[in-house]
């Protein structure tokens, strides 16, 4: 039996933790350590855990190492980092700034003669593979994206450090409307008001202005200020007995007409009772296919674009002529 793929985690979030649950779960991969800055004794993991300033101790202990930092906060520094030391997989997710993440990491892996895998989980990710296969086959089209119903972790943390709030969560809803109209065969340009709608749930400070919160909820620039948004206030116990899970998902549709002129639709959905996990088992299987193209020689930058779908099963190609075609 081949020997396991040896696995690194970069954090221990609720990425960290979900790819932990993901690998545990896959007999050909196998989980070395995991690296923090926090003090490793803070750590529960069934791996050993390691200061990140240790990493480079690592380098021929580890295969592939999955990194479970914040995009906004750790990726743009960590990522060319382990870039340099390790092939890498990461959930980079700050859409518009993806080419410019793509040419550092680029740098770092070649430099390293490593390869790393950027932007992926479900979006970017599985839905961008969606996008770019509906366009494909139906170039005509039109296609839509829509995310939720679900927790939206960077604008539920938007609204947490507003003043007077001590607990919040924000929930992004796709219009009802608007999806009828699509699913329909309808191809509208839409605004993002048009797109989505917001609801969120804020437990405030004792004599906390409630009008203000709800105020700077509504009126923050990139976060709500283009949305129809709904803000309720509740209890600490409300929040723990309903608002503490991580649901989320979404859709691609694509509507477009082929050579004939028939209509034709197609979509890609996703529900999520747990997001973390989920995306850690998309991690967990882009590094197999890191794995593979790694020794195939291939080093620099890389997105599931270019990864061969047959790369993230552990299935031989064989196995998978045989079950899958």
């Amino acid at each position: 039996m081949r020997e396991p793929i040896r696995i690194g985690i970069a954090g221990y979030g609720n990425l960290g933790r979900g790819v932990e649950k993901a690998v545990a779960q896959c007999p050909d991969l196998e989980l070395t350590a995991v690296f923090t800055r926090r003090p490793p004794d803070q750590i529960q993991s069934r791996a050993q855990v390691v200061p990140v300033e240790k990493s480079k101790d690592y380098r021929d202990k580890i295969d592939v190492m999955i990194l479970c930092g914040s995009s906004s906060n750790d990726l743009p520094e960590q990522g060319p980092f382990f870039a340099a030391q390790f092939n890498t997989v990461d959930s980079f997710d700050l859409h518009a700034r993806i080419p410019e993440y793509f040419e550092e990491i680029d740098a770092a892996a070649r430099d390293g003669g490593n390869l790393s895998l950027i932007s992926t989980g479900w979006d970017p990710g599985l839905f961008s593979l969606a996008r770019v296969l509906f366009s494909s086959i139906l170039p005509t089209g039109k296609t839509y994206t829509f995310w939720g119903e679900g927790v939206s972790q960077g604008h539920s943390v938007a609204v947490r450090r507003l003043p007077g709030v001590k607990q919040a969560v924000q929930y992004t809803v796709p219009v009802p409307e608007t999806v009828e109209k699509i699913r329909q065969g309808e191809t509208p340009v839409l605004t993002p008001r048009e797109e989505h709608f917001r609801i969120c749930y804020v437990v405030p400070e004792p004599g906390a202005d409630r009008d203000a919160i709800e105020k700077a909820i509504k009126t923050m620039p990139g976060y709500f200020a283009d949305y129809d948004t709904t803000v309720h206030f509740i209890t600490e116990e409300e929040f723990a007995a309903n608002h503490t899970g991580m649901p989320h998902g979404g859709f691609v549709i694509t509507t477009g007409t082929t050579g004939g002129g028939y209509r034709q639709q197609a979509e890609f959905r996703l529900k999520l009772e747990n997001n973390p996990e989920f995306t850690g088992s998309v991690l967990a299987a882009c590094a197999r296919a890191v794995y593979r193209l790694h020794r195939e020689g291939k080093t620099g930058a890389c997105t599931v674009l270019d990864i061969p779908i047959g790369y993230l099963s552990p299935e031989s190609p064989a196995e998978l002529r045989k079950k899958m075609l």
